[in-house]
């Protein structure tokens, strides 16, 4: 199963896509799915999400290293900047699927229960992160 996650810089989750199973790529999630970004944002993404963009978003994400030759010292810099900002998402990540629920084989096959399963467990995050807030992204 998959969702695509939106987190701020305080790293409560702002936006949960629709649960898909399978193999669905995360690009595609991302454009069968609208985003409440405003204009002027900042996007940290992965290169799982190669190519996509949104109007007026500014999309951060690492550079490829091309085939044959090394990236430069000035790309791998920002690339291990980049790389230290996702950590903490990847954090979020890890503590929605806290709730083994998520993570385990869930064999509820009623139409919307595995939605509300990860709705319950992003809450539950969001819940955490309230009681004891994170040291916000920079």
């Amino acid at each position: 199963m998959k969702n695509v996650l939106l987190v701020n810089a305080p790293l409560t989750i702002l936006f949960l896509s629709d649960t898909y199973g399978g193999h669905m790529h995360d690009k595609r999630i991302a454009e069968a799915t609208p985003y409440p970004l405003p204009a002027g944002s900042q996007l940290l993404q992965d290169l799982g999400f190669l190519a996509f963009t949104l109007p007026d978003v500014d999309i951060l994400m690492p550079t490829k290293k091309p085939r044959g030759q090394e990236l430069t010292g000035e790309q791998h810099l920002a690339n291990q900047a980049l790389h230290h900002r996702r950590r903490r998402i990847e954090h979020v990540n890890s503590s929605v699927k806290r709730c083994r629920i998520v993570q385990d084989r869930l064999r509820l096959w009623k139409t919307g229960i595995r939605d509300l399963v990860m709705e319950l467990c992003c809450a539950l995050h969001n819940f955490r992160v309230r009681l004891t807030p994170w040291q916000p992204m920079i």
